[in-house]
């Protein structure tokens, strides 16, 4: 995959360090898992598999999964497609995340049986990327501790079935601490680096110190970016705070001027970072792929991103 240069309206870039060339947008398939309590909505197996074909034929045929989500039904369902297709597709990339929630137990032997039921799910032999997931929930020294949840992923590295590995936790100090370690070449951080919070900005920096590659999820604040305050005042999976709901809708207002939508300024606040390798976007429908390279290739006024950039942002964990 490292020699693909696929050509079209957004242009690759390396993935880190890994030698590995991606458009930079990945697709999104944690809604694909049919997660209702989480994203407010379900996505049926249909559905789910033509988004799949639909960026696999795309020049968005990046695919984020995880174990996590929807118990391994996003694998799954990746997977289906993937089999269709002979396989991962020459130029298309494809990263899964192993781990466990915070009321769970998370252990080199849960990761190592999950990773084992990812490569059945996706019908895979080797996975280019893999990333210790929901890192917060499982204290450092045991993710390092012999027999743990890194030393489990080593191992598959060293085997050859695992590329390269990567860290996506969520709240920013364990982050720090994940990323000081040394252990990782990626970084994925989640809603908090968007147009109305941007807590990772200090971790960001530290990760393109140390020399990791930095990818940014949710950057519509898992929707209200999107979809527009009044039909969707959810930020992070939950309620907004009211004062999310108030600055979005004084960002919407400022687009409308300039005939912007809001969902494209929220993207390309992410995509024009140049600290940030790729940003991924949650698809729940085919259709969503076209309707995000439109988003990410739509002509933004400076005097747009003036306005935008002057309204406050939060510096605090979402809650």
């Amino acid at each position: 995959m490292a020699e693909n240069t696929r050509m079209g309206l957004l242009p690759r870039r390396p993935l880190g360090k890994t030698g590995i060339m991606v458009p930079p947008i990945a697709t999104g398939c944690a809604p694909l898992g049919d997660m209702p309590e989480t994203f407010d909505y379900g996505v049926d197996e249909a559905r789910a598999l033509a988004t799949v074909r639909a960026a696999l034929n795309s020049e968005l045929n990046y695919l984020d999964t995880a174990a996590w989500y929807g118990d391994g039904e996003s694998e799954r369902r990746v997977g289906l497609v993937l089999r269709e297709f002979g396989g991962l597709p020459a130029g298309a990339m494809l990263q899964t995340k192993e781990g466990n929630g915070p009321d769970s137990p998370y252990t080199g032997e849960v990761v190592k049986r999950r990773f084992e039921r990812s490569l059945t799910l996706l019908g895979l032999d080797h996975v280019p990327v893999v990333y210790l997931h929901n890192a917060e929930h499982c204290p450092f020294e045991e993710a390092f501790a012999p027999g743990g949840p890194m030393e489990v992923l080593r191992s598959y590295q060293e085997q050859g079935v695992i590329g390269h590995l990567g860290v996506a936790p969520g709240p920013i100090e364990a982050s720090k601490r994940y990323v000081e370690s040394g252990a990782f070449e990626l970084l994925i951080t989640h809603n908090r680096s968007t147009l109305l919070n941007r807590l990772a900005d200090p971790l960001i920096d530290l990760a393109v110190e140390r020399g990791l590659g930095v990818l940014n999820a949710a950057p519509y604040g898992s929707g209200l970016l999107a979809k527009g305050p009044s039909a969707y005042p959810r930020y992070a999976y939950r309620a907004a705070p009211p004062v999310y709901v108030e600055r979005a809708t004084q960002m919407a207002a400022i687009c409308a001027r300039y005939e912007v939508p809001l969902a494209a300024a929220a993207l390309q606040f992410s995509l024009r970072d140049p600290r940030i390798t790729a940003t991924i976007v949650g698809m729940s429908r085919p259709e969503r792929i076209a309707e995000t390279i439109a988003l990410a290739t739509t002509a933004i006024p400076d005097a747009c991103w003036d306005e935008l950039l002057r309204i406050p942002y939060d510096m605090t964990e979402p809650e």
